[in-house]
């Protein structure tokens, strides 16, 4: 697909992974970009969904937008977070059918893997077991969509495609300490110690768990040249396949924000999935596509913006 000649709809394209998006089709000279903010269309909702369909009138459909937060929001919200995404999902799909428009694209989630994937984790194995509990509920809602979509291009004959990126960090990510996830809770957390002469910071778990973080201007491009490619809900991993322990990610953004006090672990707080890391050998076979940002250099940039912006919200 040429996106640039096509009308293109990003459920989301304000937000942290939308504005990578949406810079990414810029590039290659889309012009029609159409953004439903939740002020105008709430999309839990068919009817403003049905309404967001005919004052739009898009070809393509990148649906980004989710309500999700880290382990603390997850916890305070499973019911909340299994609706809203697969509402969002359910009737935006159901109305790209009615439409007929030219392709769905559905960004799914890491959270979807059961708790006890074998690392690196492979696409084959996300119907092999349960997800980790705290986030379940909002990684279901995620993989029904990817279920939904096959199903819609076997009877009906949409054509959508499937990532799951893995956990994204960088600017404008989501820096509240309520909901957001680890790198910008533990930025923030650095710098404000630092900015407030305090002595020593707190961290969830026990930092044996670990993870893999994926700089979010990467991830816009593999989204868009999902779009680009497949035809298919194939379900296709975007990630680095490198991981670290969450006690060396707060060694690295201590080190990286120049905080020297003390790191104190809440061992009562939960540690979440016990390892996350990649498998990306079918985004390199089927959508051409690697991680091009450095860790260490995609936490500098992140540092430096909300040193420059603050929270951003």
């Amino acid at each position: 697909m040429d996106v640039a000649a096509n009308r293109i709809v990003v459920t989301g394209g304000a937000g942290f992974l939308g504005r990578a998006v949406c810079e990414s089709l810029r590039r290659r000279g889309v012009t029609e970009i159409l953004i439903p903010r939740r002020r105008d269309f709430d999309l839990t909702k068919e009817e403003d969904v049905a309404r967001m369909y005919r004052d739009m009138r898009p070809d393509l459909v990148l649906h980004l937008a989710a309500e999700v937060g880290g382990i603390g929001a997850n916890m305070h919200n499973p019911g909340r977070y299994f609706f809203a995404n697969m509402a969002m999902a359910l009737h935006l799909i159901e109305h790209a059918r009615i439409n007929r428009i030219a392709k769905f694209v559905q960004v799914g989630t890491i959270c979807a893997y059961p708790k006890f994937t074998p690392v690196p984790f492979r696409e084959e194995e996300l119907w092999n077991g349960y997800p980790e509990e705290t986030n379940a509920p909002y990684g279901v809602a995620k993989k029904a969509a990817m279920v939904m979509l096959d199903g819609y291009r076997r009877q009906y004959g949409l054509a959508s495609s499937y990532v799951l990126p893995v956990n994204l960090y960088g600017p404008w990510d989501n820096f509240d300490l309520n909901t957001s996830h680890v790198i910008p809770a533990l930025i923030r957390k650095c710098v404000e110690a630092i900015d407030q002469n305090r002595d020593h910071i707190v961290c969830w778990g026990t930092g044996s768990a670990s993870r893999e973080f994926l700089y979010v201007d990467d991830a816009g491009e593999g989204v868009v040249r999902a779009a680009e490619v497949m035809d298919d809900p194939t379900p296709i991993n975007l990630g680095t396949n490198m991981e670290i322990t969450i006690k060396d990610l707060v060694h690295l953004i201590a080190k990286l924000t120049g905080f020297t006090g003390e790191i104190r672990w809440d061992s009562s707080k939960p540690d979440g999935q016990p390892r996350r890391c990649l498998d990306t050998t079918r985004a390199a076979n089927l959508l051409d596509w690697r991680a091009k940002i450095g860790f260490e250099e995609g936490l500098r940039r992140t540092i430096a913006w909300f040193r420059s912006h603050g929270t951003g919200r």
